[in-house]
């Protein structure tokens, strides 16, 4: 009997290592398929080669960097890729002879991962490729949704480089130790419920980022899924623009943009974006105390993604900033008529419409 007992114990002990074992291998994801290399992606495009030997592929807009009189830096957003035209305004660039640079943030498109990636690696990412691209001493940032990691990084790592500074819809980490806890917890129960799921798995528990979102027992991310919580205003302006039942802005580029992982890319940017920083953005000082420059932060007051009353909040704690907050305007806020002129025009000259 007591040889029985022993048996059933070690038999219960062992499938409870089993049991974990499966579980932890499931909470790892499969490495990234690197392009250049073999059964990788091939590489299609111009890339440059950073500080730690990684490679980021760019493309540039507008005119020539030699005869530009601003130069751009545009940092994309969750799930995009260096393609994100959001700010593009061909007629605008020729007459204000703008150049712009985008680039795939690491593990994105064709740019190598980073699995150190942070918001300081992002600015700094951001400085090199200024760098080996000879924008010179100063050049603008402009980051759009969840590129808000690089520019919120730049102003507070690489200020020395800055001309100016767009915030376009940012996404806000719901962490950040400046906003009071009864206004971020009645924001984040605006969002749908798996997508609480999802920021609350980012923060504390990612380890498990990649099975939440991958696993089909309860809902991930509705933005992963391809049906983000956006606006009645956006879900028109993408029917008009790609035709009924479009799942996302960039529904073709989706391949391209996944296709070294999901791991190094989107999840990555969960882990990031929504884990903990190491500043708090509305701790970060007047840049242009002499309006030598100017810093931007525009957004939807129907942003279905991003509560516009996190970014009163930050616009409030930050009076130095200029803040533009658009009626009827959603998270696609770049895409609404004329708001591309607005946001270039305001940043690079001072003008406002």
């Amino acid at each position: 009997m007591k040889a029985h007992r022993q048996f059933a114990t070690r038999t219960a002990a062992l499938f409870f290592i089993g049991l974990l074992a499966w579980a932890y291998q499931n909470t790892l994801p499969p490495p990234p398929k690197l392009c250049g290399t073999p059964g990788g992606p091939p590489v299609t495009g111009p890339r440059v080669t950073l500080r730690d030997g990684r490679h980021l592929a760019y493309k540039e807009y507008g005119v020539p960097r030699d005869v530009a009189d601003y130069k751009i830096v545009f940092v994309h957003g969750f799930g995009s890729c260096r393609y994100d035209e959001s700010v593009f305004h061909p007629e605008l660039f020729e007459e204000l002879k703008i150049y712009m640079v985008t680039f795939d943030r690491p593990g994105y498109g064709e740019s190598d991962p980073d699995p150190n990636r942070t918001i300081r690696s992002t600015a700094l990412d951001i400085e090199d490729l200024a760098d080996r691209l000879e924008l010179g001493s100063k050049f603008y940032v402009i980051g759009y949704s969840m590129g808000q990691q690089g520019a919120w990084g730049s102003l507070k790592y690489i200020p020395h480089r800055l001309a100016g500074v767009a915030l376009i819809a940012p996404v806000v980490n719901y962490w950040w130790s400046s906003f009071p806890r009864n206004l971020t917890m009645e924001a984040y129960k605006l969002q749908p419920r798996q997508d609480q799921w999802a920021v609350g798995v980012s923060h504390y528990m990612p380890w498990l980022v990649y099975w939440w979102n991958t696993q089909k027992w309860f809902p991930g991310s509705s933005v992963i899924a391809g049906k983000p919580n956006f606006s009645a205003s956006d879900w028109k302006l993408l029917a008009k623009r790609y035709g009924e039942g479009s799942p996302t802005p960039r529904p073709v580029l989706k391949d391209y943009v996944q296709q070294q992982g999901l791991a190094e890319s989107i999840f990555r940017d969960m882990k990031v974006g929504f884990g903990k920083w190491e500043f708090d953005p509305m701790e970060i000082e007047n840049l242009f105390p002499n309006n030598e420059g100017r810093v931007h932060l525009w957004h939807g007051d129907e942003d279905g993604l991003v509560p516009v009353s996190l970014q009163r909040y930050i616009a409030k704690k930050l009076p130095w900033i200029h803040y533009h907050e658009l009626p009827g305007v959603g998270h696609l806020l770049p895409n609404y008529n004329g708001n591309k002129e607005a946001i270039l025009k305001s940043l690079l000259i001072g003008e406002y419409s």
